[in-house]
Formats: C-alpha cells, structure tokens, sequence
C-alpha cells in the first residue's frame, strides 16, 4: 500500500515500513553529504549517490531524460498527474514486485515535484548489499556457467509474471553478496499478460547491451558462446505464453 504525503514543495511517497523521518532533505545528496553519510556514489548519464542513515544503506536516483529529449529538457516532464508520472508508476511497480518476493530494490520513498505543466522527480530504495553488477563483473573476470545460468533464470522469473523491463542491460542485472540475481532501475517498468514478442524483445536489448560494451571496453571477458549457453538456459526456463 502506497502512503501519499503532502510536503511544502512536494508530494511523498512511502511505504508502510518506510522510516517515519523521512522528508524532502532525503532527495537531497547534499544533506547527507553534510552529514558525512554518503559513502558511494555512481557516475554515468546520471549520478546515483549511497548514503547510510540509522543502519539503512540507500539510493538516491533522480529522474533524468535520455535520448535526443533528454539533452534539451534534462529532466523535465510533463504532468499528468499523481499517479500517470514515472515516479509514482515505477514506486507502485517495485512496491507490488517487493511485496512478491522479486529480486527487487526494496523502495523506500519517492518525490513528486510538480511545477505547473511539468513535473521532476526523484526515488530512494533500500540499496542492495555488496552488489556488483553484470558489467562490472566482466570488466575483472568471466562469469562461471553457474553464474550465466542464474541471471538466465532470474530474467526468466521475470518474464514468466509478466514482469516487462524497459531498459533490459548488463549494467541493470545485479548479484549480491550472497550471488543472488537482482533487477534494477524499473523507470517505465509494467505488468504485462506474458507474452513472446515482448519476451524476446527484451532478451534481443539484453544480448545488444553485451555487444555494445564488448566493443566498447579492451577488457571484456564476455564471448558468443556465453550469450547461446545464458540464452539456452533462459528458454528452458521460459513458460511458452
């Protein structure tokens, strides 16, 4: 269940176990840098930034455009509504995954900044211990076969629940410290009735974002053969919709 609460410049979103003080200064990495409670941040086409607060370790993202769009309004958007904006779908969307026992960032709470006709936004979750991700992995060594196999299978729990990922890539496929499987980053998620051509197109993103950063990086321990074997296990996985 989704909590709204009305702040002096925003609108909040939280969740039952959401900690009680939670306020706008969350979303603001400068808070929790005066406080030396930042312990990680990560850089890319937006910036993310770890803090530690009471024994939580968390996640700030905030919502950034991509493409073409995104180098003109950055991270504007328009607003129609509560509940049609992306803050608020992909909050309900990892609430519901949560409660459902996913493999999933456990949301913490959401800002929803409206301004007129437009609207910015930003969400915290609980932040996955001792996580590396399917791209930093390769960078340092392969993938054991085990390994491939249980990012198969935990893409496949996905798709078998009609779970659709918009942005399907090795930097969004994380294992944690006990090498658990995890999704992340559900901006423009949905629940969808399960189905082959959405399955297929997103293992086809998948498989690109393997090559693009084969090509992109010197060291890469990633090859064909690894892609068929993570592909063979993902289909034996997969119930035929």
């Amino acid at each position: 269940m989704i909590q709204v609460k009305q702040s002096e410049q925003s609108t909040l979103l939280l969740t039952p176990s959401s900690p009680t003080d939670v306020c706008e200064n969350w979303f603001s990495a400068d808070f929790w840098h005066q406080q030396n409670k930042v312990y990680a941040q990560k850089t890319g086409r937006a910036s993310t930034w770890f803090f530690e607060h009471h024994g939580l370790k968390a996640v700030i993202r905030h919502y950034w455009r991509g493409g073409l769009v995104g180098k003109i309004v950055t991270d504007q958007y328009f607003n129609l509504g509560l509940k049609k904006s992306r803050v608020y779908q992909e909050f309900a969307l990892l609430a519901h995954l949560s409660e459902q026992g996913f493999n999933v960032p456990k949301p913490i709470a959401a800002q929803f900044i409206p301004s007129g006709l437009i609207y910015r936004g930003d969400i915290i979750t609980q932040a996955i211990e001792g996580a590396q991700s399917v791209l930093d992995i390769l960078q340092s060594r392969s993938l054991t076969q085990i390994e491939i196999e249980q990012v198969a299978h935990g893409i496949a729990k996905f798709h078998n629940e009609g779970v659709f990922h918009a942005d399907l890539n090795i930097n969004n496929i994380l294992f944690d410290h006990q090498g658990e499987v995890y999704l992340i980053d559900f901006d423009r998620g949905q629940l969808k009735t399960p189905a082959h051509d959405w399955q297929h197109a997103n293992m086809t993103r998948l498989q690109r974002s393997f090559n693009k950063q084969q090509a992109k990086h010197p060291v890469f321990y990633w090859q064909h053969s690894d892609w068929q074997t993570l592909h063979s296990h993902y289909l034996c996985a997969i119930k035929k919709a």
